[in-house]
């Protein structure tokens, strides 16, 4: 790293630390990064680029802030136009002070932006408490609905992780002393061979249009919460190439940043909304995914560590950026994928057991839970509960789940089964995969099943009481299924979680229920 322009940026830093840019009275806060110097007050944002020059980053000129303090507002515009304002000069006085957009010669560039308060941040909202089910779910929603609209590259996506490693182990060595335990060397070594084995995956994609220019740094830091809707912020400005990737990979640092802060369940709600809301089109690249989440977490490493030496405080991070890497390490580890189906009538609480099991089932961030109502609605925009239109959607689950299977990701089958033919055609699926099966089959009063449906509101199932009574009087007489684990769901949630977590630990070893 190379500092550049420093007198000059110590006087801008100073004029706006002393309050006099801005029309509020109040006190400036004054936030520092690796790459910028913001400062707050009132409800004005002021955001300066540090005069410094990175092996992947070059801001050594008042002109070359200027240009990525301008792309960062053109980036940003389209996710969050309620936050961006304008660049604007910090300019020189005829008696040789400074002034926000004056009339004299620049000295400086600034981002203007209006502030939000700071309980919208993301890290807030998961600290307090408020990144509940439903939030971790419109997480997923809304990455998926900003990817949909980046413009699609062909830049080759094994080239670019390549690349990305490669500029990791050149920024990383001189670090390699202050962090110890082998850790850079070990992730470098693992990371090039899951890479080696596939490229020919991620070649595919870009072919796909799996590549496009996404956000690029896509962390709890740069997302918010406002009016209860996440709202993207802060995208990657500086590098076109590294803004450019597979969007699971710009997904993967979301997931990852929520699994490194302790919310997997979070991580695992939001990735399986991201997954519904690509209707199977992003299944196959989950193969990628351990990898795209182990290299994001060795580049936090690396920026806490680059922060602690632009900022001038060594060591304050070092802790936390060796924490990083052996999470990198760990994403890289191999696991063994499962199958685990969870079916019966209507209102058993098939869904709520599924999610709340999922984010401790196989690779972190946890299984993908494939669901019957919501296949239903996306293969056809409509319900359906004919018996043909059933099995057309089984179908359609089992062929998803199979190539979930095949990338190493455990799957969650949860629909009623109430067909013997579906629960022999998920037998058979796991067997040809050659994963383990389990099935667990949940059990009610007909009262109870009948309050459940009645009382849903905004659910993916539009199962009534119409619905129950049929399924009832379809299973009348048959007993359970055969080696599924029967489970009495009467009681509350925990109640049938704490079985079947008791049921899928005699088959998988330890299973965590992802509330951690």
């Amino acid at each position: 790293m190379s500092e550049y322009d420093g007198n000059a940026q110590d006087e801008v830093i100073r004029f706006f630390r002393s309050g006099r840019a801005f029309s509020d009275s109040g006190a400036v806060d004054h936030v520092q990064t690796h790459c910028a110097h913001v400062f707050l007050c009132g409800d004005v944002a002021l955001k300066i680029k540090r005069a410094v020059r990175y092996d992947y980053l070059d801001q050594s000129t008042t002109e070359l802030r200027r240009a990525l303090l301008e792309r960062e507002l053109e980036l940003n515009s389209r996710a969050a136009p309620m936050i961006y304002r304008d660049v604007v000069p910090v300019t020189r006085t005829a008696d040789g002070g400074l002034d926000l957009g004056g009339t004299g010669h620049p000295v400086e560039w600034v981002l203007r932006m209006h502030r939000f308060a700071a309980e919208c941040e993301m890290t807030v909202v998961a600290t307090s408490g408020r990144l509940t089910d439903p939030v971790a779910e419109a997480l997923g929603f809304e990455v998926h609905r900003f990817h949909a609209g980046c413009p699609m590259l062909r830049d080759r996506g094994d080239d670019l992780i390549r690349d990305i490693l490669d500029e990791l182990g050149r920024v990383l060595i001189p670090f390699d002393a202050v962090v110890g335990g082998g850790h850079f060397g070990a992730f470098l070594e693992r990371s090039r061979n899951r890479l080696s084995d596939l490229a020919s995956v991620l070649r595919d994609r870009s072919a796909l249009g799996h590549v496009k220019r996404v956000h690029g740094d896509l962390h709890l830091r740069n997302l918010l919460l406002i009016d209860g809707q996440p709202v993207l912020f802060d995208a990657l400005e500086f590098d076109e190439r590294l803004a450019t990737c597979d969007v699971l990979y710009d997904l993967a640092f979301l997931l990852m940043d929520l699994c490194h802060r302790g919310f997997v369940r979070q991580a695992n709600i939001t990735m399986n909304a991201y997954l519904l809301a690509a209707t199977g089109a992003e299944d196959a690249g989950l193969s990628a995914l351990p990898l795209f989440m182990s290299v994001r977490a060795a580049i936090r490493a690396m920026v806490l560590l680059q922060t602690d030496q632009a900022t001038g405080q060594p060591g304050v991070s070092t802790e936390e950026a060796r924490l990083y890497l052996v999470q990198a390490l760990a994403f890289l580890g191999r696991t063994t994928p499962v199958l685990i189906a969870v079916g019966g009538i209507s209102g058993t609480g098939k869904t709520v057991l599924a999610g709340d099991v999922a984010a401790g089932i196989g690779a972190c961030p946890g299984a993908v839970h494939l669901r019957t109502d919501t296949e239903r609605k996306s293969a056809a925009g409509h319900v359906d509960y004919a018996p043909s239109a059933r099995g057309a959607i089984y179908d359609r689950m089992f062929a998803r789940a199979a190539t979930l299977l095949a990338t190493g990701r455990s799957v969650i089958l949860d629909g009623t089964f109430l067909d013997e033919a579906q629960r022999t055609a998920a037998v058979e699926l796991a067997s040809r995969a050659g994963v383990t099966f389990h099935g667990l089959w949940l059990t009610a009063p007909e009262r109870v099943l009948l309050e459940r449906v009645t009382a849903r509101q905004g659910d993916a199932s539009d199962a009534d009481a119409e619905v129950v009574r049929a399924q009832l009087g379809l299973a009348d007489g048959t007993p359970a299924p055969q080696h599924w684990t029967t489970i009495d769901a009467e009681g509350a949630p925990q109640k049938t979680r704490a079985a079947a977590r008791a049921a899928l630990e005699s088959v998988l070893g330890s299973v965590g229920d992802g509330t951690d």
